[in-house]
């Protein structure tokens, strides 16, 4: 049977600020069989962030190398910055028999999509406006022209929400987290994956 059967690849994207990147390192906490892939990026880590944890920090000519090189299976620039996925990281992941997310912008999004059009794609959504603007500026670390130039963004994102498969709205952090999981969780339960994981258990029942 196909390995590549029983790998999920699941994108995840959303707004700045709709605490997208927390509901997904919960979720990969929480969840053996989820793996993260680890983007690259050329932008400066945040304090507390670690390069190969968080993100591979590489400059603007080594991330140009590699694009040029086919190495990423999407790659956008947000911000001013430069993002890439692996496909190489990606694929072995879905080999090896793990669910993979990417937290990923839309632009992201869509280009896997084309690609894979096999993968989940789940947008977050905020509550509102309102507490969009306030959990971006309680972050402390953006002036307000910054912070205004972000929600302007985020506006414009907000209206790619309808070409994702599934919507969770980020209101009560644990109820997100749970969407999440029951999104990941019932899609391992297909007949085609549970063909993989139980082809043991229904060899000896059926035969």
């Amino acid at each position: 049977m196909n390995k590549q059967l029983i790998g999920t690849l699941f994108i995840v994207s959303a707004p700045s600020g709709t605490g997208k990147t927390s509901l997904v390192n919960a979720l990969v906490r929480d969840t053996n069989h989820l793996k993260l892939s680890i983007s690259h990026t050329t932008r400066k880590a945040r304090p507390k962030e670690i390069d190969g944890y968080n993100y591979h920090f590489i400059s603007e000519k080594k991330f140009k190398q590699m694009e040029l090189a086919g190495v990423f299976m999407e790659s956008a620039n947000v911000f001013g910055n430069h993002y890439g996925t692996s496909q190489d990281a990606v694929q072995k992941m879905l080999d090896e028999g793990h669910d993979v997310v990417l937290e990923i912008d839309w632009q992201g999004a869509e280009q896997i999509k084309k690609r894979f059009p096999e993968s989940i794609s789940i947008f977050i959504l905020p509550p509102s406006i309102a507490a969009l603007q306030e959990r971006l500026e309680g972050r402390g670390q953006d002036s307000s022209e910054v912070i205004a130039h972000r929600m302007e963004k985020a506006i414009a994102e907000l209206k790619h929400y309808h070409k994702a498969d599934y919507l969770v709205v980020n209101d009560d952090f644990e109820e997100a987290l749970k969407s999440l999981k029951a999104i990941v969780k019932a899609n391992r339960m297909t007949t085609a994956k549970q063909q993989f994981i139980n082809h043991h258990l229904l060899k000896k029942l059926i035969n």
